[in-house]
């Protein structure tokens, strides 16, 4: 029995080692009204997990107001962010070519869009996966209907001009 009580401790130690983990690291912690946010997330928005309340970095976690135009900085964290691009009115981003650089190196970028062929008819899933601690580069694609955002991870558009932003 005593053994059977130290293999039981043991597992248990496993999964809350295992499942105790933040989905943020320590020093990148989720988003909240009001909190500050490092000089390096300047000008990234975020959307929070009610799927409502949209923020922006500006020092701090500024709520934004709505509609915005779109933003070619967002940050994904927690759950999978849905954003809407440009096949929808007042979109969230522009089509591009974006890359999703994670803030811990145990993060998998990942997205998945789903673009407009046609009113009313969406085309299959198109997803997107990196792989831990790297940059996941995607095109976001003309006519898009919505992109999921997942991984805590700071998502730039590049441009031709230079840069994000």
């Amino acid at each position: 029995m005593r053994l059977h009580a130290v293999v039981s401790a043991a597992a248990l130690a496993c999964l809350v080692l295992a499942l105790g983990g933040p989905a943020a690291s320590a020093d990148s912690p989720e988003p909240q009204p009001g909190s500050s946010c490092p000089a390096e997330l300047s000008g990234a928005m975020t959307l929070l997990p009610d799927r409502t309340d949209f923020l922006v970095c500006e020092g701090s976690w500024t709520p934004a107001a709505v509609p915005f135009p779109p933003n070619d900085k967002w940050l994904s964290v927690g759950p999978a962010m849905t954003l809407h691009g440009e096949g929808m009115r007042n979109p969230n981003l522009r089509s591009g070519q974006w890359t999703g650089t994670p803030r811990d190196p145990t993060t998998t970028c990942a997205a998945e869009q789903l673009t407009i062929v046609r009113a009313g008819v969406l085309a299959p899933p198109q997803d997107s996966r990196g792989v831990a601690g790297q940059p996941l580069s995607v095109q976001v694609l003309p006519r898009l209907f919505s992109i999921e955002l997942s991984g805590d991870c700071l998502w730039s558009r590049n441009d031709a001009a230079g840069g994000a932003g």
